[in-house]
């Protein structure tokens, strides 16, 4: 919940000049009240536009949600489902959670499916057991046709925010293990295929060792995302 229209519109300019020889692929999820400005401005680039959430419902009487044809009409290409303050801090279960999976699915739009435990778990040693859940949940009903529009994102609540970051081999380590979970759902070919990424404090400064890893495809970022001198970098890692 970060920038005004005209400070998302800022930022947008800045990583469209920035990021236009970038080699990756790429993607901005500006608070609602910004997609309309942030759209036009990328619409043609290397930037896709996404959203951080969407209702579970297509349209009808819910007051403060934020529809799917809405986001269409919009232009967004993508939506981030599941992300840890959806889970935590608005008590979104994973039933919800996958309910807007295939919502998102059905329209067309891609997902980034957002999974991670939380300090207590990983203490616990439940951190495979509680990805591994909440990515069959979040999976459930999704055909291998509708896979490779999923991306899965695997954000430790214990590291977003909070300066900590997993080392580049846990992080990997879940990252395989998710990607065996994806393998035994759906095959070995689908599970090599899909994107799996990492978020929870990533940085300039941590970025390549992260992304060298054989299980880790590319990042979730989030404070880093709030300017362009420290996005940048990340973007163009290696």
């Amino acid at each position: 919940m970060h920038k005004t229209r005209s400070e998302a519109a800022e930022l947008a300019k800045a990583l469209v000049s920035q990021l236009r020889d970038g080699k990756h692929r790429y993607l901005i999820a500006p608070s609602f009240t910004s997609l309309a400005t942030v759209g036009p401005i990328i619409i043609g680039t290397n930037i896709l536009l996404g959203a951080q959430n969407v209702a579970a419902e297509e349209q009808g009487a819910h007051t403060g949600e934020v529809s799917i044809l809405q986001l269409k009409d919009l232009g967004v290409q993508v939506v981030i489902l599941g992300h840890s303050e959806r889970r935590h801090t608005y008590k979104e279960d994973d039933a919800l959670i996958n309910k807007k999976v295939q919502l998102a699915l059905k329209h067309g739009l891609e997902v980034i499916l957002c999974v991670g435990e939380t300090l207590q778990e990983r203490e616990a040693g439940l951190a495979e057991v509680v990805c591994e859940t909440q990515t069959i949940w979040g999976l459930t009903g999704v055909n291998k046709a509708e896979l490779v529009r999923v991306t899965i994102a695997y954000e430790p609540v214990w590291a977003i925010g909070t300066g900590k970051t997993a080392t580049p081999e846990d992080a990997d380590a879940i990252h395989a293990h998710i990607r065996k979970v994806v393998g035994r759902l759906y095959g070995g070919d689908l599970a090599q295929k899909i994107i799996i990424q990492y978020g929870g404090s990533v940085k300039p400064d941590n970025a390549a060792q992260l992304m060298a890893k054989e299980n880790i495809d590319g990042a979730l970022v989030g404070g880093a995302a709030l300017k362009a001198d420290t996005f940048v970098p990340i973007a163009k890692f290696g």
